[in-house]
C-alpha cells in the first residue's frame, strides 16, 4: 500500500479536531514528500540531528510544521529553537528554560507539550504525575513558550486505555486543550478517549528503514 493510500485510511477514521502526526523518524525525505503531496503537513521526528538535516532538505516546502516528539537532551534545543512549531517532550524544567531561552533569542513562539510518565516506568522518559502541576506553573512563566497539553506513551504491554484516562483527567485539571497520544498500535483507543494529537509512523510509511546516523539523542518515546 502507498504512503498516500495509508494515509487516506487514517485521516478517513480521524473525528474532527484529531490532528495526525506522521511520525517520519529514519524515513528518507523522498517519503516525507510523499506524504505532503498527498495532503499531510505535520510531521514528527525523534532525533534532533536527523530533524535538521532532513528540515534543510525539505525547506523548499513552506507550511510544513515539525513537531518534536523523542526524548531531548538540554544541549539539543539550540537545534530546534525558531525551526520546530512543537514540542512534545518536555519532562523538567531544566529542558523548560534552554527551550525557552533559544526560543526568545530567536524572536520565535514554540508550542509545547508535557511528557507524563503514566506508567512510573523507570527506563522511560517524562515528568511523574504528582510533578506535572508544579512543572506546569514553570512553563507558563517563560517567554517564548505556549504551553499546551500533555503527552504520554503507556507502557507497551498494557491495556493503554487506564494510562490514556490518567491523562486526560490531568490536562483537564491544568485546563489544557491538547493530548498527545495514540500510536500506530493503540491510536483508535487514544482517540476514543480524548486524543487531540495521534503520533503515527509505520500505520503511514509502512516498515521503518534502519536509522544511519547513530545519533543517541531521542528516548524511548519513538512512535
Amino acid at each position: 500500500m502507498s504512503i498516500a493510500a495509508r494515509l487516506a485510511e487514517v485521516t478517513a477514521a480521524l473525528p474532527p479536531g484529531v490532528t495526525l502526526v506522521a511520525i517520519s523518524k529514519t524515513q528518507p525525505p523522498e517519503a516525507i514528500r510523499e506524504a505532503y503531496r498527498a495532503g499531510q503537513r505535520h510531521f514528527g521526528e525523534n532525533y534532533a540531528q536527523e530533524w535538521r538535516a532532513k528540515a534543510e532538505a525539505l525547506a523548499d516546502l513552506p507550511d510544513l510544521v515539525w513537531h518534536f516528539v523523542g526524548g531531548l537532551q538540554t544541549n539539543k534545543a539550540r537545534l530546534l529553537a525558531g525551526r520546530v512549531q512543537w514540542v512534545h517532550t518536555v519532562d523538567r524544567i531544566e529542558l523548560a528554560r534552554e527551550l525557552s531561552r533559544r526560543t526568545a533569542a530567536a524572536g520565535a513562539a514554540l508550542k509545547v507539550l508535557l511528557e507524563v510518565n503514566v506508567g512510573g516506568e523507570a527506563q522511560k522518559s517524562g515528568c511523574a504525575p504528582a510533578e506535572v502541576a508544579a512543572l506546569a506553573a514553570t512553563v507558563r512563566g517563560l517567554p517564548g513558550l505556549s504551553l499546551e497539553g500533555l503527552m504520554c506513551i503507556p507502557p507497551p504491554e498494557a491495556d493503554p486505555r487506564p494510562h490514556f484516562r490518567a491523562l486526560r483527567a490531568l490536562r483537564d485539571e491544568l485546563g489544557l486543550r491538547e493530548l498527545s497520544m495514540g500510536m500506530s498500535a493503540d491510536w483508535r483507543v487514544a482517540v476514543a478517549e480524548g486524543a487531540t494529537l495521534v503520533r503515527l509512523g509505520t500505520a503511514i510509511f509502512g516498515a521503518r528503514p534502519p536509522r544511519r546516523d547513530g545519533e543517541g539523542d531521542g528516548g524511548p518515546t519513538a512512535p
